[in-house]
């Protein structure tokens, strides 16, 4: 069992304050993601979590117990970081026993939880190698070994793969996704991809420039940002956000056309469009907003076609593969008014169609 409790944390390096008061909770057995840009304070964050630096201001819980000036060999938490960290000399029997052995464990316990862990993330074959005769990949799955024969209550794992390939990546998650079903641990995964966020996480922890955007389930996030901010991070391709105008019952741009849409009538808007809320059909007359085409990304079972507005705004629109626009191709974008958001223009929060 591991429920934490972060209340009111903050954290300053010398006279730069990086976390401006951070309040979440976060339950036992949750597959918790920090995700946002470079900078915003994610890892930070789980440093703090880990005893790794010390917390400025606020308490840090841990099954209500407080954490704050308990070492991190104490906390019962184990780190996974970015890099491998694995010890070259050692082969990967010594590298996953290293922590086990520390923590005083007799050697029966010790080869126990080694054969356990190597079960579980298929590393039977290559306990007598050394890191120079693995992939990127299996190093990886050394780290995460090496934490898992410690059987934490908490697991921490900072962008573990963002030093590898594109087709590694999608089979480590596959792993990390696979070994938290098994082992049901407290899992709190730091990423700035929204990707792997959106595929792994029971809960995602938007952040920003060190405060939380935003916490809710993948599915929440996506259909309702609570700002533009988070409306822009999830999901990909990225919302495009239109400045509009009132005209009757219409939203309109400068000299590019509008849609009949039932907005908010308390405040200035942006529209917000998701690629699979707008649809294009050629020409230069109809309802809609005038567009012209720029690119195409064409994926296999669907494409999606890039085009800018009168206002210079692009806008992505997801279509078929066999739908094929020309560069400078008129467009006439129309808009599903159900899919639609809408932010406030003056501080960007999320309104109420």
């Amino acid at each position: 069992m591991a429920q934490l409790s972060l209340r009111g944390i903050k954290k300053r390096f010398k006279n730069t304050d990086v976390l401006h008061g951070i309040d979440l909770e976060i339950g036992d057995r949750e597959f918790v993601v920090f995700v946002g840009p470079s900078g915003c304070g994610k890892s930070t964050l789980l440093r703090l979590i880990a005893g790794l630096d010390p917390i400025s201001d606020g308490d840090f819980f841990l099954n209500g117990q407080k954490m704050n000036d308990v070492p991190p060999s104490r906390r019962g938490i184990a780190m996974v970081f970015q890099s491998y960290a694995l010890y070259p000399h050692m082969d990967v029997y010594e590298n996953m026993a290293f922590g086990a052995r520390l923590m005083g464990l007799d050697k029966p316990e010790v080869e126990k939880r080694i054969a356990e862990a190597a079960r579980m993330l298929r590393l039977e074959p290559l306990l007598q190698r050394k890191p120079r005769e693995l992939s990127g990949g299996q190093r990886q799955r050394v780290a995460i070994g090496r934490a898992l024969v410690r059987k934490p209550a908490v697991f921490l794992l900072d962008e573990p793969l963002s030093n590898l390939d594109a087709a590694l990546r999608s089979d480590v998650r596959l792993e990390i996704a696979r070994l938290h079903h098994d082992i049901g641990g407290t899992m709190i995964y730091v990423t700035h991809d929204q990707v792997e966020a959106m595929t792994l996480a029971d809960k995602i922890v938007v952040m920003n420039a060190g405060r939380i955007e935003q916490v809710g389930s993948p599915r929440e996030l996506y259909e309702t940002p609570a700002n533009t901010f988070v409306a822009t991070f999830i999901g990909s391709p990225r919302m495009t956000l239109v400045d509009v105008k009132r005209e009757g019952d219409r939203l309109v741009i400068d000299n590019g056309g509008g849609v009949a849409i039932a907005a908010p009538q308390d405040a200035k808007v942006k529209l917000g469009l998701r690629s699979d809320a707008v649809r294009l059909t050629r020409g230069q007359a109809g309802e809609g907003f005038a567009a012209t085409v720029v690119y195409t990304e064409y994926l296999g079972d669907n494409a999606y076609v890039y085009v800018r507005l009168a206002d210079q705004t692009l806008l992505s629109a997801r279509t078929g593969p066999n739908d094929l626009y020309a560069p400078d191709e008129a467009v006439i974008v129309t808009v599903d008014p159900s899919a639609v958001h809408f932010f406030s223009a003056e501080d960007g929060r999320r309104l109420a169609p």
